[in-house]
Formats: C-alpha cells, structure tokens, sequence
C-alpha cells in the first residue's frame, strides 16, 4: 500500500477491510514520515502498532 491509499481509507467512512501479516487491522493515523502507520486489531484488543504501510494489504 502507498500513502496516498493510507490517506483516502482514513478520510473514507467506508469500512474498508486492511490486512497486516494476515490479521485485520484499523489505520489510526499515517505518521509524519510518510512510510509507517500506526494500527491496531479489530476487536477489543488496543494495542497499537507502527508499521511500514508497504506491508498493509488491502481486502
């Protein structure tokens, strides 16, 4: 995934379905260096991760 993708799936009300390592995950916010997201698991679980957006798939 590219930022330019990262940035319309956080400006969309859609439910768009994105994959990290085969686990479903929201994007919380692209960070300032345009290369990593923070996410976090569907589900009841909080945990917060950065990742590199080139690993996030798209469903």
């Amino acid at each position: 995934m590219n930022a330019n993708r990262v940035k319309q799936i956080l400006s969309s009300s859609a439910n768009i379905e994105v994959k990290y390592n085969g686990a479903s995950v929201w994007i919380d916010q692209l960070n300032e260096d345009g290369k990593t997201a923070t996410v976090h698991l569907r589900g009841p679980l909080e945990e917060r991760s950065n990742v590199e957006i080139g690993e996030l798939v798209e469903d």
